[in-house]
């Protein structure tokens, strides 16, 4: 399935749910779902810089496609790892850096956060689209 692929299926369950109440019980769900990171990778050197709780993410390069694990010590901080991971891993690197993330405000997501864990979110994507920047760099 293509990133655009996912991010329309994303907004269709999301749009099912009836309240925010739903919503983040939904996020927690998938974050229990995210598969575990190998402890190796919960060091220092792949923790996210810049969110409220500790996201440790690694990526798997596979050519030119990017496979992401992570976890995090806080509930909704998983599961919004655990969404952007749906949406982004698998993919090539080209179209991770391309991919336009505005399914998060189509969901309501970011509105919904702090300010702090909204700025978390933003990390995370950040420090994604790093690793498929890393990924073309070194497939050249």
């Amino acid at each position: 399935m293509t990133i655009t692929q996912i991010q329309e299926n994303l907004i269709a369950d999301f749009t099912l749910l009836e309240n925010w109440e739903d919503r983040y019980e939904y996020m927690i769900s998938l974050g229990k779902q995210l598969p575990m990171i190998d402890s190796q990778y919960k060091t220092e050197n792949y923790l996210i810089k810049g969110c409220q709780s500790q996201v440790w993410l690694h990526a798997d390069c596979q050519g030119d496609t990017i496979y992401f694990t992570a976890d995090s010590d806080a509930i909704i901080t998983k599961g919004i790892i655990a969404i952007l991971i749906q949406v982004l891993s698998g993919q090539k690197a080209s179209d991770i850096l391309q991919a336009d993330m505005s399914f998060i405000d189509k969901i309501g997501l970011k509105e919904h956060l702090s300010p702090t864990r909204a700025n978390g979110l933003v990390s995370m994507i950040e420090q994604m689209k790093l690793y498929a920047q890393a990924t073309l760099l070194n497939t050249k």
